[in-house]
C-alpha cells in the first residue's frame, strides 16, 4: 500500500505528464502551422509519449492499491518564437520533469517504499533519453547555424556508414 505522501507525488508527476502532453500537442500544433513539418511528427510523438508515462503512473498507483487523481498543472508551455526555441523549451521541460522525477526517488527512498523506488527507475533513464534527444537537435542546429548546411549533411553521410 503506498503511503499517501508517496501517493500525492505521484499524483502530481499524472499532472505534469499531462501537462507535458498538453504543451507538446501545443508545439507540434505550432511547428505544423509554421510547415516544420519534421518538428510537428517530432512533437506528435512526444504528445503520444507523455500521455504513454502518463497512463503508467496512474496504472502503477492502481496497482500499489492508491488512488490516481487527474488534475491541471498548468498551462501549455509559452509558444516558441522560432525552430530553435522549439526545442529549447521543450528541453527546459524536460529538465523539470527530470528535476521531478528525481524528488520521487528520493522521496520513496526517504520512505522505504522500494517498489515505488524500483518504478520510477525506469522514468529517470527514460529522462537521460528525453534531454539528450533535445540536446542532440539544439546541437545539430549549432552545426547549421555556424557551418551551414552542407557541412551537417556530410556529418550526416558520415554517420550512416555501415548502415547499406
Amino acid at each position: 500500500m503506498l503511503k499517501k505522501v508517496v501517493e500525492n507525488a505521484l499524483n502530481k508527476q499524472i499532472a505534469m505528464e499531462e501537462f507535458a502532453a498538453r504543451s507538446y500537442l501545443s508545439l507540434a500544433v505550432w511547428a505544423d502551422h509554421e510547415s516544420y513539418e519534421g518538428a510537428a511528427k517530432y512533437l506528435y510523438l512526444q504528445n503520444q509519449e507523455e500521455i504513454g508515462h502518463m497512463r503508467k503512473i496512474i496504472q502503477f498507483v492502481l496497482d500499489a492499491g492508491g488512488k490516481p487523481e487527474i488534475t491541471t498543472y498548468q498551462e501549455p508551455l509559452p509558444q516558441p518564437k522560432s525552430y530553435k526555441d522549439l526545442f529549447k523549451i521543450g528541453l527546459e521541460h524536460e529538465k523539470a520533469v527530470t528535476k521531478s522525477i528525481h524528488k520521487i526517488a528520493e522521496l520513496a527512498w526517504k520512505e522505504k517504499d522500494m517498489a515505488t523506488f524500483n518504478f520510477i527507475q525506469w522514468f529517470i533513464e527514460e529522462q537521460v533519453e528525453e534531454e539528450d534527444q533535445f540536446q542532440t537537435v539544439l546541437a545539430k542546429l549549432d552545426i547549421i547555424e555556424k557551418h551551414g548546411g552542407s557541412l551537417y549533411m556530410l556529418d550526416r553521410e558520415l554517420g550512416m556508414r555501415g548502415a547499406k
